[in-house]
Formats: structure tokens, C-alpha cells, sequence
């Protein structure tokens, strides 16, 4: 039994195809001639609050919504409660009763057994980042034997589909890591082969982008020169050392030009931004209030528009989500005490479709290249080649059908069905996430996710019953 999606385009080629996707189920054909199947997207950042704080978010509703956004595998970042650090929680500290009562003693390995413990299929595929520093206090680095051993490659076999959920990345994310224990950290990234993911950011105080918008709200503001300071601090170590930094979220121009300048050179260096900095602007808060509150802030539009052409440029590898789960309670609370972030696996999509694509910037193509073939080979993964299959596959190739039933490694592939123009409106509570803290509810965007393939078998659809 199968699904077919009838005369379906493949992104890159424009080749149209019979899709076969294998089904326990049923027999059903879609007519699929409206959309384009591509390489499921890909995101290195995400914030799923499990263990410690599941009212917000937990692994499950994370991952719907991951797979509702068309997304097939996401990074997790270390700043659960305790912090994914891989060393043992205690008794009375909090979130460790979770982790303690499902029969684990870190964090790392009570998300390795996550669907075991809890008697659930995860419909995406997740990575863990482990702290850079011991509790993410910035005091001390993390051991590496803490965490080495999930590792891809680490024992001279794994590689990331062997691991269920391989360690690929070492964060303090919410923070940079601190001078003082910088270079040690170094020292363990470059003895692991793995790479730094870092929070361009220091400051004490401040809540919103330092401007004439945080001085009408009458809030601290933030300089936009707090992000630089780490970006070239950490260009300056990855000069001298070789190591591979990733900078997180960059929203200003001048990170924008010392991160291209860097990469002129050739220094291993990657970087990232997020939708909300190429659709959105610091006048923002002023309209949405604090679901427009994230940290790094939304800058001005001088910025917003710099984020747009290093998009254009090449300087910007990747878009990610920084997918930060709130309640509404939480977020409602005033700009110096609402904490940062906002949610956005289920509508990245549509929001970067319609500023980047529909604005003239950037082709279709381009845009599954930032959000699912870049970010898959940062976290060490080679995203789905649809043509390939086809080309080198021919017992599965006969009159421009591609049955995913008979790919030699059907559990690798992974894709997601997209309309490319469809327009639609985003509708939070339409969402799958536990959370609602999104500027965007309902903007009318462009270009959507209608179905999600796992290793050949369909996790998510929007066409089908």
C-alpha cells in the first residue's frame, strides 16, 4: 500500500515525477501537479523546554509542530532545566525529578531514550547541543567525556542516522561563552572535531534594540555594538586556532560585514539568521509589545534590510527558527521582566517565502538551500538528492516515478511537499506548538508546508485523511 503524489515538481530540476511514499494503510493518489517535493527542511536552533519546563513546551508538541512546518530534523539547544551539560543532575534541583524518575541521570541520555520513556514515535528526527560550560554558568568548560561518546564518528563507525540522536554542537546558547574560559573551550571543540555555536551577544542590562523606539517605550536600551564585540572577539580565536564557529541569529550590519570580511579570508566561520530579523524591525514592539521582544532585539530597519542582502550575498549560510516557547502569562509581564524569544517552526516558511522570495530577492531555490541543504550539512548530514535517487536508482526510476519503497537507504530520506505560491494566513491557534508567542499571527504569507516525509514514510500531511 502506498500514497502517490501524482505529477509532482522536484525543486531543483523541475522535473515532474510520481512520488510513492509506502503506507501501512492505505491506497491513495494526490494530485500533487500545484506542488514541488524538495529536501525536508532543517533547523539548528530550536528551544523545546524538555526536561523542566513542558507547560511551555515539551519533545512532543515540539516536534508536531516541527513536522507541521515542513521541518524533518532540528537541533536542540542545551538551556533545558538542568542544562544539557552531561553531567549527572541531582535530587532537588530543578527538572531533575524527570529525568531521575525515567531511570536516567543526565539530561543528555534522558533525551537519547525520550520515546522509550514516554511510549511515543517522534514524527522528526532531533540532535542535541551540549553546554560549553558546566550548567551553562560560564565558569568552567564542559568535559568532553561527558558527551563525546554520542558523538558521529566518534567511536570511528556512528555517523548521524546511526546515533538515534547524535551530539553535533557545543552552546551556551542564551549567552556568549565568557573570556575567561574561551580558549579552553576551544581546546575541547577543536579535540572533539565538533564546533562552537555561538550566542553573539554581552551585556548586562537592556531589553529592546537601543534607538528612538527604546527611548519612546522608556526601556534600557541595547547596543547594537554588544553583538560585534563577540563576533570579532571569536573571529580573532578562529584565526589563531582553526576552529568552527557558528554565529547565532545575527541582526546587525556591522556583524554582517566583519562575518563577510572573516570569510573572505577563508576562516571557518558560519552564520545564521532568523525570520524575525529579515521580516520585522524595532518599530515592531510598538505594535506587538512583547511578542516582539527576542534577544539579540529586533534592530532598526537599516539593519533589517542589511540582514536581507547578506541573505542575498551569500554571508547568511542558514535560516533558523530560534523556535523560544512561552505562555502568553509569561510574555505579558512588561519588557524588562517578559523573557525573550518567540516561537516559529510553523510559519518560517511562509514569512521568509513571502519577504524573500516574493520580494525579488532570492529564488525558490535559494530558499530551500538556507533552510534545509545548509543547515543539514552544518549538523553533519547530507540533505535528501530527489534527482539522484531518480538518476542512479533506475529499478526505482521507470517512467519518472520514484517509489520510495525501493531506494536503497529508504530510512534516510527525508522531504517535504511544498506549495511554493500558495497563499495562506497564519492562525496561531491553529498551530501544534503548546505556545502562541508569535508576532506573526495572522500575517498573510506565502508558500507552504502540506506534507512531511521521514525516512520514507509520511509524518505530517495537510492533503490527505
Amino acid at each position: 500500500m502506498a500514497l502517490t503524489f501524482r505529477d509532482i515538481t522536484v525543486w531543483d530540476t523541475g522535473e515532474r515525477i510520481d512520488l510513492v511514499v509506502p503506507d501501512d494503510s492505505r491506497d491513495e493518489v494526490v494530485d500533487a501537479s500545484t506542488l514541488t517535493v524538495a529536501p525536508g527542511f532543517e533547523d539548528p536552533h530550536v528551544h523545546f523546554r524538555d526536561p523542566g519546563q513542558t507547560y511551555k513546551e515539551s519533545m512532543v508538541s515540539g516536534c508536531a509542530a516541527a513536522a507541521s512546518g515542513g521541518y524533518t530534523n532540528v537541533l536542540i539547544m542545551p538551556n533545558t532545566v538542568p542544562a544539557m551539560d552531561g553531567l549527572p543532575v541531582h535530587e532537588g534541583e530543578p527538572g531533575a525529578r524527570e529525568v531521575l524518575d525515567a531511570g536516567y541521570h543526565t539530561v543528555i541520555d534522558y533525551l537519547q531514550h525520550y520515546e522509550l520513556v514516554h511510549n511515543v514515535k517522534l514524527p522528526v528526527r532531533y540532535e542535541l547541543c551540549v553546554c560549553a560550560t558546566k550548567g551553562r554558568a560560564g565558569k568552567e568548560p564542559t568535559d568532553p567525556q561527558d558527551w563525546a561518546w554520542y558523538m558521529p564518528g566518534h567511536d570511528g563507525e556512528k555517523d548521524a542516522y546511526q546515533i538515534a540522536h547524535p551530539v553535533t554542537a557545543v552552546s551556551d546558547d542564551g549567552s556568549a561563552v565568557p573570556e575567561p574560559v574561551l580558549r579552553r573551550v576551544f581546546e575541547n571543540i577543536k579535540a572533539t572535531g565538533t564546533y562552537l555555536i555561538e550566542h553573539c551577544e554581552h551585556h548586562d542590562v537592556g531589553a529592546v534594540n537601543e534607538g528612538p523606539v527604546s527611548r519612546k517605550l522608556g526601556v534600557p536600551g541595547i547596543p547594537e555594538d554588544t553583538e560585534l564585540a563577540i563576533v570579532q572577539r571569536d573571529i580573532d580565536l578562529v584565526r589563531e586556532t582553526g576552529v568552527h564557529v557558528h554565529f547565532q541569529h545575527v541582526s546587525t550590519a556591522i556583524s554582517f560585514d566583519a562575518i563577510r570580511k572573516a570569510k573572505a579570508e577563508g576562516l571557518p566561520i558560519t552564520c545564521e539568521t532568523a525570520p524575525h530579523y529579515l521580516a520585522l524591525n524595532d518599530e515592531a514592539l510598538l505594535e506587538y509589545g512583547t511578542l516582539a521582544k527576542m534577544n539579540p532585539p529586533l534592530r532598526s530597519e537599516a539593519d533589517r534590510r542589511a540582514t536581507i542582502a547578506a541573505i542575498a550575498d551569500g554571508t547568511v549560510d542558514m535560516i533558523a527558527t530560534d523556535h523560544a516557547p512561552h505562555t502568553l502569562e509569561e510574555k505579558e509581564r512588561g519588557f524588562l521582566e517578559a523573557p525573550n524569544g518567540i516561537i516559529g517552526l510553523e510559519c518560517a516558511y511562509g514569512v521568509c517565502h513571502k519577504i524573500l522570495v516574493d520580494g525579488g530577492y532570492i529564488s525558490d531555490q535559494r530558499l530551500i538551500e538556507l533552510m534545509s541543504l545548509n543547515p543539514a550539512t552544518l549538523m553533519g548530514r547530507h540533505a535528501t538528492d530527489i534527482a539522484g535517487l531518480l538518476n542512479t536508482a533506475s529499478k526505482c526510476a521507470v517512467k519518472r516515478t520514484l517509489d520510495l519503497a525501493k531506494v536503497e537507504h529508504p530510512e534516510t530520506v527525508d522531504l517535504v511537499i511544498l506549495g511554493l505560491n500558495d497563499r495562506w494566513t497564519v492562525d496561531a491557534d491553529d498551530f501544534h506548538s503548546t505556545a502562541r508567542n508569535t508576532p506573526f499571527d495572522g500575517w498573510d504569507v506565502s508558500g507552504k508546508p502540506y506534507a512531511t516525509i521521514i525516512g520514507s514514510h509520511l509524518a505530517f500531511s495537510r492533503l490527505t485523511d
